[in-house]
């Protein structure tokens, strides 16, 4: 339930955490003790009245929707795949990703193309993207549900193809995979819970200025470089 005074922001465990905490901190947010690699997982500053709970970024959007915490950062492409009642108030521009169809190189035709065939199977942790890619381009393949490295799919030939996310490309690079489309871009977004956006409205209005006004300065390229 959400706590009647302490604004409560869920954070994502991983590679988002240090930027999402600095941007806090410049915003006035600042808790030293804040760590995604304590045994902790609620952090509570009196002082702000403020809490924080560390939670797997997939899970950030469920934790806003029903209440448990009322704002959340997290990734575009975990907003996306949950799917969950909730507002999305600011592009915090880093962690930059896209959201790649990928397919083993030796399966490109000499002129570089692709043939897809009845029966083709696509491995994702996003199911809810590549059902839409798929959908969009016509095409039918079966969807298969990963939670991780699911550039071995194709590998050991669980399937031909893969819908994932990336930054650099490398891992793809070095599974021997190559990108066939690129079929949407994610950062990391700033999410609040309908009802506290209301109850709260005060308070979360601020941090949004502060947030638009730390990224005003160019917060958003030096944020990007501790992802």
């Amino acid at each position: 339930m959400l706590m009647k005074h302490k604004l409560t922001m869920a954070l994502p465990k991983g590679k988002l955490f240090t930027p999402a905490k600095i941007l806090l901190e410049r915003c006035g947010f600042s808790y030293p003790e804040l760590s995604d690699q304590s045994r902790t997982l609620i952090f509570t500053d009196e002082r702000k009245e403020a809490a924080y709970i560390i939670c797997r970024p997939t899970d950030i959007p469920t934790y806003v929707e029903h209440g448990a915490a009322d704002l959340g950062i997290v990734g575009k492409d975990s907003i996306i795949e949950a799917g969950k009642n909730l507002y999305e108030l600011v592009d915090l521009k880093f962690g930059y990703c896209r959201f790649v169809v990928a397919v083993p190189q030796d399966k490109l035709s000499p002129e570089g193309r692709f043939l897809w065939q009845p029966g083709f199977r696509i491995a994702t942790k996003f199911p809810a993207v590549a059902r839409e890619y798929l959908h969009k381009q016509g095409l039918q393949a079966e969807i298969i549900k990963l939670h991780g490295n699911i550039e071995l799919a194709p590998r050991v030939g669980l399937a031909e193809a893969i819908v994932d996310i990336v930054s650099t490309g490398r891992t793809l690079k070095e599974n021997n995979l190559v990108p066939l489309e690129y079929i949407g871009e994610a950062t990391a977004r700033l999410i609040v819970n309908r009802a506290s956006y209301r109850l709260k409205a005060q308070r979360i209005n601020e941090l949004v200025t502060a947030i638009k006004e730390v990224l005003g300065e160019g917060g958003d390229e030096d944020l990007d470089s501790f992802v």
